[in-house]
C-alpha cells in the first residue's frame, strides 16, 4: 500500500451521513434484506440500489407496485426504533468538532428524523444546517441537497469540500460544482469517481485559518 498526502482548501465542509459520519450501514442492510425477503426481491440488487438514495426513491426503483407512500413510513419508523445502535466513524466526532459550528453540513438521503436520532446516538450534534429527504424536491445524485447547504452557510459551491461514500452522492456533488473526497468501505474505491480518496475520517485533519479551511487527507491507494 502507498500513502500520500493532499492539503484541499475550503469554505464549507458538507457531509453525507451514514457511512461517512454515522456507522449504520449493517442496520440498513439487514433491514433492506428483509424487506426485499418479504416481497420476494433481490436483496442484493435492492442494497446496491440503496446507497446514496432516498427510501422514496429506492422503493420506487425496486418495487414500484408497492404503495411507496406506507413503506417509506414503515421504513422509517424502524429505522428510528434501531437509531440507538448507531455509533460514529472513527475520526468524525473529532473532526467536526474541529470545524467551525457554521462552516459545516450533512446532507443525507435519510429523513430528518431518522438523522437525528443516528446524530444523538453517536455523539454528535446536529449541525445548524441539516440537509434531509425531507428538505428536497429531488434525492441524490441530484445536486439539490448539496447545493442548499452550501447556499444555507452562505458560501459558493466552488469553496465547498464533500465527504461522500456512495456513487450516487458523489454524482450529486461533482454536479453542483462542489470538490468531493471520496469515503471507502461501502462501495469499492474504483466505484467512487473522486480525485482523491480516504479510508475514513480519521484520515482527515483540519487547520482553521481566518480566511479558509485548511483540509489534510491522508490518502491510501494500492
Amino acid at each position: 500500500m502507498e500513502e500520500n498526502y493532499v492539503r484541499l482548501n475550503c469554505k464549507a465542509v458538507l457531509f453525507d451521513m451514514d457511512g461517512v459520519l454515522v456507522d449504520s450501514l449493517l442496520q440498513i442492510e439487514q433491514s433492506l434484506r428483509q424487506w426485499a425477503s418479504k416481497h420476494s426481491l433481490d436483496a442484493d440488487h435492492v442494497v446496491e440500489l440503496s446507497h446514496g438514495r432516498r427510501d422514496q426513491d429506492l422503493v420506487q426503483m425496486a418495487a414500484p407496485f408497492l404503495d411507496v407512500k406506507k413503506e417509506v413510513r414503515l421504513f422509517q419508523e424502524h429505522e428510528v426504533n434501531e437509531a440507538h445502535k448507531s455509533r460514529a466513524k472513527r475520526g468524525a466526532v473529532e473532526l467536526v468538532k474541529s470545524l467551525q459550528p457554521n462552516t459545516w453540513a450533512v446532507v443525507t438521503s435519510g429523513c430528518r428524523a431518522v438523522a437525528e436520532a443516528r446524530l444523538k446516538a453517536a455523539g454528535i450534534k446536529t449541525p445548524a444546517v441539516l440537509v434531509s429527504a425531507d428538505d428536497v424536491s429531488v434525492g441524490k445524485p441530484d445536486p439539490e441537497g448539496y447545493l442548499s447547504a452550501a447556499h444555507q452557510i452562505g458560501v459558493s459551491p466552488a469553496n465547498c469540500v464533500v465527504f461522500e461514500d456512495a456513487p450516487a452522492g458523489v454524482k450529486a456533488a461533482r454536479d453542483g460544482g462542489m470538490q468531493v473526497v471520496g469515503v471507502g468501505g461501502t462501495v469499492a474505491n474504483q466505484y467512487l469517481d473522486c480525485a482523491y480518496t480516504v479510508s475514513g475520517l480519521n484520515d482527515v485533519t483540519i487547520v482553521n485559518t481566518e480566511s479558509y479551511i485548511e483540509l489534510h487527507l491522508r490518502l491510501t491507494g494500492s
